[in-house]
């Protein structure tokens, strides 16, 4: 993405008439680590300014993540047993669901097996017989006028 960004702080520094004035908050988040190691340093005073005391990210930024997968699998659980769902033999599929799709996964999970929970199916429309186009006439001579000017164009 970091050609997006470059472009993003690009226009904000002509926006604002003077470079990082107004750091974008993806820019931020290149000089504070965010986005892993930069393959050249970063400007020490930018980051300085945009870390505000703090450290940069020196490791790999998804171990900074806490683990939220058991954390979910228990709480699509407890809502299944809540509401008499019956998870999927290798649960994880219906937790993926859930994870993915967190406004709607669990409402699926609860009308998998209701077909009318769900919008129907588009139904194909009747076939409408297709009108024979007329055979033009096997040759002609035609006047064509096109912007003011005359063309004798012959069809043979």
């Amino acid at each position: 993405p970091t050609s997006q960004i470059v472009g993003t702080q690009a226009v904000l520094n002509v926006l604002t008439g003077e470079r990082y004035k107004t750091i974008a908050k993806e820019t931020a988040g290149i000089l504070k680590g965010e986005y892993g190691h930069t393959p050249v340093p970063v400007n020490a005073a930018l980051q300085a300014r945009v870390l505000e005391g703090g450290a940069p990210v020196t490791c790999r930024p998804a171990d900074l993540l806490k683990p939220e997968l058991a954390e979910l699998e228990a709480d699509v659980r407890r809502q299944a047993q809540e509401k008499g769902i019956t998870l999927a033999g290798n649960a994880i599929d219906d937790v993926l669901t859930v994870a993915l799709f967190p406004q709607i996964g669990l409402k699926f999970l609860e009308n998998r097996h209701n077909p009318a929970a769900f919008e129907p199916l588009p139904q194909a429309e009747a076939a409408q017989p297709v009108a024979k186009a007329e055979k033009p006439a096997a040759s002609g001579i035609y006047t064509v006028e096109v912007e003011g000017k005359a063309f004798v164009v012959k069809v043979s």
